[in-house]
């Protein structure tokens, strides 16, 4: 009887939970599903549809129609791809490689280093922009896709994220190697490298969503309208002749979030697993 008992009690906790992780769910789903609703909505150039529905009243494939219309989505996406593909490779291996030297690591300053790495999380984008904007013009840089790639080497959470991962990897892997003769760089990517899946998942996601939806930066570096980025594209549509195109920038903002949606689906196991392995880990 007390098992049975035992047995319903966690049963309706269970229920509980997975209740008020639906709602979760569902509030977070709504803005992107009301987004989508208001793209295939005909008239919502005219005016957005008001109460908001989820659902739209009339449907069309119209505003889809003009965002491929006239092929500029194609080199948004062209130029993006080339910025995100380039700033994810750059990043995730700086930040492997970081986070392995401090964490494996034994050199002098080692620790002052990391805390020099951990405070350039405490400063924001906002105050780097012209020290930033000055460097990369005296470089000659502007107009280009190098800072906006550039940057991404230097990440300091990052960094922060795979020096906590190796510490949880055992030290007596690379002693072992160093006594067979194995140099660092092998003990790396032969023995610890395999190992970083989870995490170097993880970052990629992380890396890809950053610079795919930056704004701020590209649209200080880039004038050139041939160089523009998703966002930068998106941008321009917000407004034409003063007036909000609300179907027009709904449909665009739904074709320039498939490919974060398609790299997530694909690595989100990886995801789930990194998360596990450090709850695990962490008991």
């Amino acid at each position: 009887m007390a098992a049975l008992t035992q047995k319903k009690r966690f049963y309706i906790s269970n229920l509980i939970k997975f209740v008020i992780l639906l709602i979760g769910g569902f509030l977070l789903m709504v803005p992107f599903i009301w987004m989508i609703s208001v793209g295939f909505s005909r008239s919502a150039n005219v005016t957005m549809p008001f109460p908001p529905s989820l659902i739209p009243k009339d449907p069309s494939w119209f505003n889809f129609g003009i965002v491929f219309e006239n092929g500029q989505i194609f080199r948004a996406y062209l130029n993006s791809g080339i910025v995100t593909f380039s700033s994810v490779v750059l990043g995730v291996a700086s930040s492997l490689l970081g986070g392995y030297a401090f964490s494996k690591g034994k050199f002098k300053g080692k620790r002052l280093l990391f805390i020099v790495v951990l405070a350039t999380l405490m400063i924001p984008m906002e105050p780097r922009l012209i020290p930033m904007y000055e460097m990369f013009n005296k470089l000659g840089m502007l107009n280009t896709f190098w800072p906006l790639i550039l940057p991404a080497m230097v990440n300091g959470f990052g960094i922060f994220l795979c020096k906590q991962y190796f510490d949880r990897l055992p030290d007596s892997l690379r002693e072992s190697a160093q006594i067979d003769g194995a140099k660092e760089f092998t003990i790396f990517f032969k023995i610890y490298f395999p190992l970083t899946g989870p995490i170097a998942a993880t970052l990629v996601i992380l890396t890809f969503i950053w610079s795919w939806n930056d704004f701020v930066w590209p649209l200080v570096i880039l004038n050139n309208q041939n160089l523009q980025t998703i966002p930068l594209y998106l941008a321009s549509f917000t407004q034409e002749n003063g007036t909000s195109l609300g179907g027009l920038t709904m449909a665009l903002a739904t074709v320039s979030v498939i490919p974060i949606i398609i790299l997530y689906l694909f690595l989100q196991r990886f995801i789930i697993q990194s998360i596990a392995l450090s709850g695990l880990k962490g008991e």
